[in-house]
């Protein structure tokens, strides 16, 4: 069980890193750097130069050769698919001793399990998301999919860690577990219209703060904002909807961001008053990236959406996350007798 929980730990920095790292690519408009999948321009390292691609892929007519050779862009996409890769490997491997120690009554099997069949997963929205060119829907499900292994990872670095401080277990009122669960699925929508809002390209089109376009509340479309699926063959790097849509998308975010804040802040203040010192830590640590979250978000839409706080807006989604998981273990968790 040692062993497995260090594992275990491992694997939440890796998922972290791709998390980030993904949100890197995509921010730099990088996502399509390599237009076939899992190679790049038919290669399993990224080709300098065009005359180093490969004959039979060069002379394929499809759109893939229509789009120009970037190596800086190629690589940062390629860098993302190995650790990818490493991090699938490393889910295998939790797998691989969960099922060999699954006599153990303290061993979890069943989320290492679910994660195998979730990284599988990610890997096709991965491939859908380049050949699909961008679709807004397909790259928001794989930020949803990163975030979610990032989650059952954490938990299971909880689940499998041991457990000998009994200070480690809380007697939290019925309450305040059903309002930490309403808490996080908030929060996890939130992260959808982030995601939404990044695969849209509709992070600028409100360069003002706290109004947006010089209004409170300014002309929307919210139904063509937030049509899941559109058409195929439509190449969506850079965007196709019009300002309104985008709009209507950005004032979501926004109104998101005002509804989780109240929720986790609350969520807070009240677990504050916990006598449990360890919950009460684990919410002040979900305060803090909660108000550096917020702070991120503005100082995005004040700046101009700079690539390293853009980055750091979705690393910081990501370690709320894991907060927001680790309270609600806690919380659940009881002695045993």
């Amino acid at each position: 069980m040692k062993t497995f929980n260090y594992v275990a730990r491992l694997t939440v920095f890796l998922a972290f890193c791709v998390i980030v790292l993904g949100a890197y690519v995509r921010l730099s408009d990088a996502g399509l750097g390599c237009p076939d999948w899992p190679t790049c321009y038919g290669e399993l390292i990224v080709p300098e130069t065009t005359e180093q691609i490969d004959d039979s892929f060069r002379h394929q007519e499809s759109q893939e050769l229509e789009r120009k050779l970037e190596p800086e862009k190629a690589w940062k996409e390629m860098m993302h698919r190995y650790l990818a890769g490493t991090l699938g490997i490393l889910i295998l491997i939790l797998a691989g001793m969960a099922l060999k120690n699954r006599r153990d009554p303290d061993q979890p099997v069943l989320v290492p399990l679910f994660l195998v069949g979730l990284v599988i997963f990610q890997g096709l929205l991965g491939m859908w998301t380049v050949t699909l060119l961008l679709k807004p829907v397909v790259v928001t499900a794989h930020l949803l999919g990163g975030m979610i292994t990032l989650a059952f990872l954490t938990w299971l670095v909880m689940a499998s860690q041991p457990k000998q401080d009994s200070s480690f277990f809380t007697k939290a009122s019925s309450g305040l577990k059903a309002f930490s669960v309403i808490a996080f699925l908030i929060l996890f929508i939130q992260i959808f219209l982030g995601g939404w809002t990044s695969s849209n390209y509709a992070a600028l089109i409100c360069p003002d703060f706290p109004t947006c376009q010089n209004h409170w509340w300014p002309a929307m479309n919210l139904k063509e904002g937030f049509v899941m699926w559109r058409g195929l063959g439509v190449d969506y790097e850079f965007g196709v909807l019009k300002a309104d849509a985008r709009t209507a998308i950005h004032m979501m975010h926004r109104v998101g961001a005002i509804v989780t804040f109240i929720s986790l802040l609350s969520l807070v203040l009240i677990s504050l008053q916990n006598v449990n010192s360890s919950i009460r830590k684990v919410a002040m640590l979900v305060g803090f990236f909660l108000i550096l979250q917020v702070m991120l978000g503005i100082a995005n839409v004040k700046l101009g959406l700079p690539l390293h706080i853009a980055v750091s807006h979705n690393g910081v989604a990501a370690l709320l996350l894991v907060s927001m998981t680790i309270f609600i273990y806690k919380i659940f968790s009881t002695a045993r007798n």
